[in-house]
């Protein structure tokens, strides 16, 4: 009776993940698996974002260096008075992912100067820096290529954070709830030479991608997740992929990303990557409506998308792991 009641739950969960390939695991074999962890209760996405148009205050494209990021000098402040600052400066409509500013929040500062600055990095990634000295410790918005997360700047309206890119001709928006932002834009040269893969979603639901490289078993060198993400300098050298996480997730409703890159182009290895998405059933979880966005790197430049709904099964399932193995494309390898 107990093995017809998880067969049920999972035909149930199925329901709300046509096309996906799906296996939930019971509590005892995930724990061997991935040990044991859980993460908070999820919320459900709003509506999809629509485009709208920025009221672009002052374009100046930046050409990005290619730098590993230790390597990577300090910015120096960019004055807004400076005529030659090479940033793009705009103001920027709510997204309607961000719901209503929450009470408290920053209100309208015209006399505000943010500026945002993008710099190329190894492995395809992008330095990104915004500097809004009027907005400390306030929720901002970052808007790229279709992938989206929430940030959080510092006490002096600062925020540094690395983000993978996902068009060679990278441009990042940064929008606060109130409405302002600015525009940042640099060359990714590299992108070409690297395979990209990313889940996002809103909430912590739990949601993480597993990448096990050239037949890798989970646990194995080979297995990349968030307990074992690998080195960005690994992925230069064309060693191993390596799997990065964006986002604040201390937020309130955070928007959160999590992305797979491996060095296609300097792999010595031959062969298949194998990607899932995958989820634990915990108490805080269990019985909710998940949903989700894949995002996936073409070899012609173009993006892949599939959104997901998930029914996540009742308490009963806690300790369980949800493994969707066709969200993401498994990457075929073929070497130098």
């Amino acid at each position: 009776m107990a093995r017809m009641k998880e067969i049920l739950t999972v035909a149930g969960t199925l329901a709300c993940a046509i096309g996906i390939g799906f296996v939930m695991q019971n509590s005892d074999a995930a724990k061997a698996r991935y040990g044991k962890h859980e993460t908070p209760a999820p919320k459900e996405l709003e509506e999809t974002a629509t485009s709208a148009l920025l009221d672009v205050q002052q374009i100046k494209l930046t050409s990005g260096e290619f730098k590993v990021a230790d390597d990577l000098p300090a910015t120096p402040a960019i004055s807004a008075s400076e005529p030659d600052a090479t940033v793009i400066k705009v103001r920027a409509p709510q997204s309607v992912l961000e719901g209503p500013p929450a009470p408290g929040s920053a209100a309208p500062a015209s006399a505000c100067a943010i500026t945002a600055e993008a710099r190329a990095m190894a492995a395809a990634m992008v330095d990104l820096r915004l500097d809004a000295v009027c907005l400390p410790n306030e929720r901002v918005t970052v808007h790229h290529n279709g992938m989206i997360f929430t940030e959080t700047t510092d006490a002096n309206g600062k925020l540094n954070t690395t983000v993978p890119a996902l068009a060679r001709d990278a441009m990042f928006i940064l929008a606060f709830g109130n409405g302002d932002g600015a525009v940042a834009q640099t060359q990714v040269d590299e992108l070409v030479d690297y395979d990209r893969a990313l889940v996002q979603w809103k909430g912590n639901a739990g949601f993480e991608i597993h990448a096990r490289e050239f037949g890798a078993n989970y646990g194995d060198a080979g297995h990349h997740w968030k307990d074992a993400p690998g080195a960005v300098a690994d992925a230069v050298i064309g060693r191993s992929g390596v799997l990065t996480r964006h986002g604040d997730a201390a937020a309130a409703d955070p928007l959160l990303a999590e992305v797979y890159t491996f060095p296609r182009a300097e792999s010595e290895q031959v062969g298949t990557i194998a990607l899932s998405v995958e989820a634990e059933v915990t108490k805080a979880n269990c019985g909710v409506e998940a949903e989700a966005q894949s995002l996936q790197l073409m070899n012609d430049g173009q993006i892949k998308s599939q959104d997901l709904i998930l029914s996540v099964p009742e308490c009963d399932a806690v300790g369980s792991f949800l493994v969707l193995n066709n969200l993401l494309q498994d990457l075929k390898v073929a070497g130098k």
